[in-house]
């Protein structure tokens, strides 16, 4: 902006950035003592516990905006356990397994090469999603919890055609990195576990879940009792793996026993492949049919 000849767009005020780049500390007041910062680039004064409400707002902000900024208009979510290995690794720890001897150990590893083809079919899945809707007026995206497991197969099915994917991180002991196949300015990592699962819903078309433990659970009933007591538009809510969900969650007794209505089963769906995943969803959404010659609102002849 020239100060002497001002154009209509230029702004009257400097941005808070501008601000924050100039506002140097004099040498007396640069000690961590001083309340001498602005309030938005002082760290210490946004970590207090009365700025917890601050702190979430910022948390449902900034993926809000960067995702809209980026053109994420259109989702799909992929839940599953962190603990679900590549199948190269899960062979890898049993071949070590069965050198060392430990029956147990042993038993564990083939469970783990056993489960390890969900990996596979999460990662086709990410990848058959991005393909197939790369040319539709709103792509569809793949979004993760961001870690690694059943998360970093959906990313990595992403990149391997050389789409983009969300990984929606949080900080926790055993898991702060994400996984390396989130690209990155749509890599986000959350202090509330309530916000990140709002934001998985938000821009959702279809809930894919891989077998999990509690994580994976806690965030398939949330989206199921959204759905089911219609605070959330309904969507495809697709289980990978029958025989797992079958043994784990018993949808007949809880019908039998009146804690759900007659119908609420049919909530989710049951798919075994990638492919049978996919064909779910065109159907639903109409994703393969051929366009319309007759205009949005016209009746085909």
């Amino acid at each position: 902006m020239d100060a002497k000849n001002p154009r209509l767009p230029d702004r009257n005020f400097p941005s808070a950035e501008e601000d924050a780049a100039v506002a140097a500390e004099p040498s007396r007041y640069a000690g961590p003592e001083s309340a001498y910062r602005l309030a938005f680039t002082d760290t210490a004064f946004l970590l207090r516990e009365e700025l917890r409400p601050v702190r979430m707002q910022l948390e449902l902000l900034k993926p809000e905006l960067v995702q809209r900024e980026q053109g994420v208009r259109n989702t799909i979510v992929i839940f599953g356990s962190a603990r679900i290995l590549p199948p190269d690794a899960a062979l890898a720890a049993l071949e070590a397994a069965r050198a060392g001897g430990d029956a147990l150990l042993i038993r564990r590893t083939e469970i783990a090469v056993e489960m390890s083809r969900y990996y596979d079919e999460a990662r086709r899945f990410a990848a058959l999603v991005t393909e197939r809707s790369r040319e539709h007026d709103t792509p569809i995206y793949v979004v993760t919890g961001g870690g690694p497991g059943i998360m970093e197969a959906g990313n990595r099915g992403a990149h391997d055609v050389n789409g983009k994917s969300v990984g929606l991180n949080i900080v926790l002991p055993h898991e702060q990195a994400p996984n390396p196949y989130i690209t990155p300015e749509l890599c986000f990592q959350f202090h509330y576990f309530a916000l990140r699962k709002m934001h998985f819903v938000m821009r959702s078309i279809a809930l894919v879940c891989f077998p999990g433990g509690f994580g994976t659970l806690d965030e398939l009933f949330e989206t199921l009792t959204l759905v089911q007591t219609r605070k959330s538009r309904a969507r495809p809510i697709l289980l990978f793996g029958r025989a797992f969900w079958d043994k784990l969650i018993n949808f007949q007794h809880l019908i039998d026993t009146g804690m759900i209505s007659p119908g609420d089963e049919q909530l989710i769906r049951f798919v075994e492949s990638a492919e049978e995943a996919w064909e779910v969803l065109a159907e639903h959404y109409g994703f393969d049919q051929p366009p319309t010659i007759t205009g949005e609102f016209a009746d085909d002849i």
